[in-house]
């Protein structure tokens, strides 16, 4: 225990002022133990000094194998270690940020891939049935401009329209369920091009809390164009007065503390009663 104490002074070069009492004492090997002594470092809560100390067979000198710190059960850790990418969340990306996407992201598909379930054309392909008679843009003209290498995927147009649709601008709010109509019967509303417009438009009206954002078509709130407004005007409550209750004032000439008063009664009063 000693020779532990002391490598932890000498070798390891730490302040005695560290070292607090000692711990215990494990057995990890053959002639191998470790000392453990309390950490009192005040950044060290709940650490302890590690010390292991082993003896050659058949040799009577002991020599130190290693001096370390070690996390005890009640130590301050920090958290653990999470890469930066999946430490992002959305909203993070400020002015001068920079976060370009992966080339491995699921999200987007290269412009080439022209067929299969990321196909890009299929949003503009002519429709045949009548369900889809007016979905989506058909002209070729609004195919995605040149220049762009990615698009989205159908991954990405699913999990696009799913976050989408779940969020404060989807069908499932009390603001949506308060609403008098849908947005998708709404002047305001101007529907998005492509897969993702058969369901989403962005809002146009400057008094909506929806204004300049993406929406569902059966998302709703109280600016809606065709709106009507129900019930009267509020009219302005009388102001009630306490006719019942009374402060006593003095007067030029008259003191309340010298004057007396009686209790008021029909007999003072008779053309209060029912009769008069």
């Amino acid at each position: 225990m000693d020779l532990a104490r002391d490598a932890l002074a000498s070798e390891a070069g730490i302040g005695l002022g560290t070292i607090g009492e000692h711990l215990a004492v494990e057995a990890t090997g053959d002639r191998v133990v470790t000392h453990l002594f309390e950490c009192t470092d005040p950044a060290y809560a709940g650490w302890h000094w590690a010390v292991t100390v082993t003896r050659a067979p058949r040799s009577k000198l002991v020599t130190v194998d290693e001096t370390v710190l070690l996390p005890g059960p009640d130590a301050l850790l920090a958290p653990p270690w999470v890469p930066w990418q999946d430490r992002l969340r959305p909203g993070d990306v400020g002015i001068g940020d920079l976060l370009p996407a992966s080339a491995d992201d699921e999200r987007l598909v290269p412009l080439v891939v022209l067929e299969g379930d990321d196909a890009v054309t299929d949003w503009f392909a002519p429709r045949t049935d009548a369900e889809n008679a007016e979905a989506g843009p058909q002209e070729p003209s609004e195919l995605p401009a040149p220049g762009r290498s990615r698009v989205l995927s159908g991954y990405g147009r699913d999990d696009t329209a799913e976050r989408w649709y779940e969020s404060d601008h989807g069908p499932r709010t009390p603001l949506s369920r308060a609403a008098p109509a849908n947005c998708v019967s709404c002047g305001f509303f101007v529907p998005l091009s492509g897969g993702l417009g058969r369901l989403f438009g962005a809002c146009g009206n400057a008094f909506a809390p929806d204004d300049g954002r993406v929406v569902s078509a059966d998302h709703g709130c109280g600016a809606h164009s065709e709106a009507a407004g129900t019930g009267s005007a509020v009219q302005a409550a009388a102001p009630v007065i306490d006719e019942f209750g009374y402060d006593l004032v003095d007067l030029p000439g008259v003191s309340v503390e010298e004057t007396d008063f009686e209790p008021l009664s029909r007999d003072t009063y008779p053309e209060s009663t029912p009769e008069g």
